[in-house]
């Protein structure tokens, strides 16, 4: 919150400062509200009046801090604190106990007015508890995707830097539609300005938000979640193409929709038809199937595919002459 002339804005930075710093003096609080300390008493006093409880400790180590009572003091969220707490309750968080991080700093007004007896435990069980890291899981930065859910709100279009799977990094205009958690992953859905269809990207990997001035407006039947798994596997660097030897019926519960499309290729056959930026994963992913399978299209997938096969050979000692 930035310092302007009014008292109420100057009052509410107080009140976030004594949240944030426990212990503050008088004369740090003055020079972080931009007033003297006998002006930052003041503004404590404004608090007390509003039935907010500051407590104050005398001596050298004293200073001013929140009290507890039945009533709790108004939290005062950044925007990044808050919906960091929402993407940690959807999918884990490792950062709690960093007060520098937005989740444990929104943890640490929360547990700032918890009964003592209960935030001591709740305290010690944050800073003690070692969760197992989720490698898999992707957690963007909550200052990238307060940008976007921001944009997406006032439908806004966003020049975005976003870097793929392979590391190059690009440019693109997008129309955001909406944010979808899916397979532990956060995905924006858009429309792509140059390439005038849909298109997802991995929120983790944008490297930049610039909000422009042109609206738009989105599909009125927009279903985010499907339209999400329908283009997951469409727009990526590289396209691909297997043909599987099996009927559309026994391969379609095999193959999630991430991997693309699937269509009748004959009575006995079934055409797989995607994209991605991971050809290795893809690889590895077809390899799976319950049926054999040729790859089509996709030089980066052939190559993928015939880079494994040699592995699974080495692996059980077959050299290949």
């Amino acid at each position: 919150m930035s310092v302007d002339g009014s008292p109420t804005a100057r009052a509410l930075l107080a009140l976030e400062l004594l949240q944030n710093s426990p212990g503050i003096t008088a004369e740090r609080l003055g020079r972080r509200l931009g007033v003297t300390a006998r002006a930052a008493r003041r503004y404590v006093e404004i608090l007390r009046e509003a039935d907010i409880p500051v407590e104050s400790v005398r001596g050298p180590a004293g200073g001013y801090r929140l009290g507890r009572g039945v009533r709790p003091p108004p939290l005062l969220f950044t925007a990044p604190e808050a919906l960091g707490l929402v993407m940690a309750a959807l999918d884990g968080h490792h950062d709690a106990a960093d007060p520098a991080d937005p989740v444990g700093s929104a943890l640490g007004k929360l547990l700032g007015v918890l009964p003592r007896p209960v935030a001591a435990q709740a305290e010690a069980l944050r800073r003690t508890a070692a969760p197992v890291p989720d490698r898999g899981a992707s957690r963007p930065d909550p200052a990238t995707t307060v940008a976007l859910v921001e944009a997406c709100a006032a439908r806004r279009r966003v020049r975005l830097g976003y870097r793929t799977g392979s590391g190059s990094e690009r440019d693109l205009e997008a129309e955001p539609w909406a944010l979808v958690v899916r397979y532990g992953r956060w995905y924006l859905l858009c429309r792509s300005v140059a390439a005038d269809a849909v298109r997802t990207y991995r929120v983790d990997r944008v490297t930049s938000v610039h909000v422009l001035e042109t609206g738009f407006e989105p599909p009125a039947d927009l279903d985010p979640v499907a339209a999400l798994e329908e283009n997951l596997a469409v727009g990526w660097e590289h396209d691909v193409a297997v043909l599987i030897d099996a009927p559309l019926d026994r391969v379609a519960p095999c193959v999630p929709r991430t991997l693309g499309r699937l269509e009748p290729a004959g009575p006995d056959a079934t055409r797989l038809v995607g994209s991605t930026d991971n050809p290795a994963w893809y690889a590895e992913q077809v390899a799976g199937l319950p049926a054999p399978f040729r790859v089509e299209g996709g030089p980066e997938l052939r190559a993928a595919v015939e880079a494994l096969g040699h592995r699974l050979l080495a692996s059980v000692g077959i050299s290949e002459a």
